[in-house]
């Protein structure tokens, strides 16, 4: 798993990046696929190839946030939660709420939201398993348990540590932020916080939340140790990963497995 953007200010919180951790995938009996809309780029693994379903979905859930924010500027400029809205599209309606939950702005939850509407996607168009990448942000139902792999920028433990995913655990989101990896703006310095919650739009929202939480200039243990004492009060997070140089802590219903 890969870094992810905080909250935003006026970058284009769709804005592209490459992915180079991507290599490290493997596919285990899943067919890879791979799609590029202007700025979001997903790498999806399905039980066939999905490359035009999933374009297709990924232009259908842009072409509704771009709208919005069109027309309710402050939609992507918040850093807050902002109120529900009735008339919103249902992808606008999960950040809003992933927001208010985690205490952070909608924009906070969107990369979550896209790898979820598109995984959704795809399973109703009959896929039976299916993992959605985007930018750190997953969304995956397995038949099978799988290992996420935590990338977390220049620490030792970077790549060296996954988490565990059980098939009954299925469909949930894992979604990671980082304060030293990426050009978005984050209030936190932890190398990442991965966070599981049973949608990839609340994991990302709260991710956000929680890597902000790690107050910069802070030793790794005090602000590991706020990240996961903040995460205890949050009922919505199933659980928690932290890196900070070589200090890592966990919080919850969360197996870590050691990575070679």
């Amino acid at each position: 798993m890969a870094r992810k953007r905080q909250a935003r200010t006026g970058r284009n919180p769709l804005s592209y990046r490459e992915r180079s951790y991507r290599s490290r995938t493997a596919a285990a009996g899943l067919t890879i696929s791979r799609v590029r809309l202007r700025e979001t780029d997903l790498q999806i693994l399905a039980t066939t190839d999905v490359h035009r379903l999933a374009g297709e979905l990924v232009a259908r859930c842009r072409l509704q946030i771009e709208t919005y924010i069109g027309h309710h500027r402050d939609f992507a400029r918040s850093l807050a939660p902002l109120p529900d809205d009735e008339l919103a599209p249902p992808i606008i309606r999960q950040m809003l709420a992933a927001g208010a939950l985690a205490g952070v702005g909608p924009m906070a939850a969107v990369a979550g939201a896209i790898a979820e509407f598109v995984g959704r996607g795809l399973l109703e168009a009959g896929q039976k398993e299916v993992i959605v990448e985007n930018g750190g942000d997953v969304f995956l139902l397995r038949t099978r348990p799988c290992t996420i792999g935590v990338f977390a920028g220049r620490s030792s433990l970077s790549n060296r540590v996954g988490v565990h995913l059980p098939a009954e655990a299925m469909p949930l989101g894992i979604c990671t932020s980082s304060g030293t990896v990426g050009h978005s703006l984050s209030l936190g310095q932890a190398d990442s916080v991965t966070v599981i919650a049973a949608t990839a739009a609340v994991a990302d929202a709260f991710a956000t939340r929680l890597g902000n939480e790690a107050g910069r200039g802070e030793k790794a243990e005090a602000a590991i140790g706020r990240v996961l004492a903040v995460a205890k009060t949050m009922p919505a997070i199933r659980g928690v990963l932290a890196i900070h140089g070589e200090t890592m802590g966990a919080y919850g219903d969360i197996e870590l497995y050691p990575l070679s």
